[in-house]
């Protein structure tokens, strides 16, 4: 299930890998001969699509369950990015279409996070929670070594009119078989049983519940103290959700937004625009520039991974302020001397792999909070909102860093806009360390009570006063 389901994150680590490391060979005369700035937009229009399928396919996830979305997602996924291989010139009209594949791509992946966070966190015990959900998480930079080898190896290989364009369909390829794998996942048992579907619900937990113990292992009774009434609740619309977020959890929205726009604009910014910053600022021919990227992927595949216990042992608000704050903290190191001239290619990548090693666990704990901490009935929902908020913040990240760039003459622009990322990443750790929720450990009730077992109370309040 871990694997089926946390491929998503492999797809958009390959995406956007892809997409980063094709940016400068898209300028070239051989290829479509984009701008700069034109080749930096494929960026923007694929995490603009990433924010509409999110809100989208989040809502739908509420209402139609977990499995029914995380295969109709994939499939758009597959659609979109399969198309954008297809490109066939520079026209307006073909870049119009190359521009609409981005989209439609980002759209199926956007959605996958808003149904797959939710079926994860719902399924897996409270005392691993963290860890695994961040090692899922962290998976995306599994995804963006294959898309960088794959991508290296195609642009070396092969002519660069075609090796970008067989690089785009590496994640096509990977997501056809997981397609396969997912039909056979069940549906989260708590989605079930919040929408009256008690007896599926039970075949689902009774069938884990067996397989465990055919395992060997002995399950401890279930504690009948911790039941709780369950009275479904009407469908709730995004203006509702902000509403029951900014009114009753004013905190935690706060907090989800914090962490999610602060890692979303770092990461964006920095991954869309460093093949840029290799070829203008440093040199780096095209077809080497992907080597670049896999040592700065490992860095953040590691992070989650070395870290993720910790999340569930010395507890959520330590471990997410920490991360945050010390990746802040040597990111403003890095771009003293970087304006300094003391770095070159290979030690700058150097200086990222570091840096990312914490904040790709941070930027995977962030996920986690936004999974966790608000009811089961808007749970999905909730990922969206936090997500599109993220990446409309995230989206002018490329742009802001591509024009900073320019044509690598003047690095001083960007050295600001390293202190800026820097700033951004120390803040998200600060409101971290004063508005964390302490969730390690605890089930994903007592961390947030279901709406519909408040409702349920307040019924029961009033047939006892009545």
């Amino acid at each position: 299930m871990v694997i089926a389901l946390g491929v998503a994150w492999v797809l958009d680590g390959l995406e956007i890998t892809v997409a980063s490391s094709v940016t400068g060979v898209l300028t070239n005369e051989d290829t479509l001969h984009l701008s700069a700035g034109a080749a930096g937009a494929l960026a923007t229009v694929y995490l603009g699509g990433e924010v509409v399928g999110a809100l989208l396919f989040g809502n739908l996830s509420d209402r139609l369950g977990r499995r029914n979305l995380f295969m109709v997602t994939l499939a758009i996924y597959l659609v979109g990015s399969g198309l954008t291989a297809l490109t066939l010139g520079n026209s307006a009209a073909w870049v119009g279409f190359l521009y609409l594949t981005r989209f439609i791509a980002g759209m199926g992946i956007g959605g996958e996070y808003a149904a797959i966070n939710s079926a994860i966190d719902e399924l897996i015990p409270a005392r691993y929670r963290g860890r695994v959900d961040i090692a899922v998480n962290g998976t995306y930079w599994g995804g963006a070594i294959i898309g960088t080898l794959g991508t290296f190896v195609f642009l070396n290989v092969m002519e660069p009119s075609l090796g970008w364009r067989l690089a785009f369909l590496l994640g096509p390829v990977l997501g056809l078989v997981v397609l396969v794998i997912r039909r056979h996942l069940p549906e989260s048992p708590r989605w079930q049983v919040m929408h009256g579907r008690e007896k599926e619900a039970e075949e689902s937990i009774s069938f884990i519940e067996h397989e465990v113990e055919h395992s060997g292992r002995e399950l401890a009774p279930v504690d009948e103290g911790k039941a709780i009434e369950i009275k479904p609740t009407e469908a709730i619309g995004y203006l509702a959700l902000l509403r029951v977020l900014f009114r009753e959890f004013p905190g935690r929205a706060v907090l989800g937004a914090s962490l999610m726009i602060t890692q979303s604009f770092l990461f964006n910014a920095i991954f869309f625009t460093y093949a840029l910053v290799l070829k203008n600022i440093f040199g780096i021919s095209d077809g080497v520039v992907p080597l670049f990227f896999v040592a700065i992927a490992v860095g953040n595949l590691a992070g989650p991974l070395a870290l993720g216990h910790l999340f569930d042992t010395l507890g959520r608000r330590r471990m997410i302020a920490g991360t945050y704050v010390l990746s802040g903290a040597l990111l403003a190191v890095t771009a003293v001397l970087f304006r300094a001239g003391a770095l070159n290619a290979v030690t700058q990548t150097v200086c990222w792999a570091v840096i990312f090693f914490f904040a790709s666990a941070g930027a995977s704990s962030a996920y986690l909070t936004v999974s966790e901490i608000f009811p089961l009935e808007v749970r999905a929902k909730a990922i969206a909102v936090f997500f599109a908020i993220a990446q409309a913040f995230g989206a002018s990240g490329p742009i802001i860093y591509g024009n900073l760039i320019g044509d690598g003459t003047d690095p001083v622009p960007l050295f600001y806009g390293y202190l800026l990322g820097a700033g951004v990443m120390i803040a998200g750790g600060l409101v971290a360390a004063f508005l964390g929720v302490d969730a390690e450990g605890r089930s994903l009730e007592d961390v947030a009570s279901p709406l519909a077992a408040r409702n349920a109370a307040a019924d029961s309040e009033q047939v006892a006063a009545g």
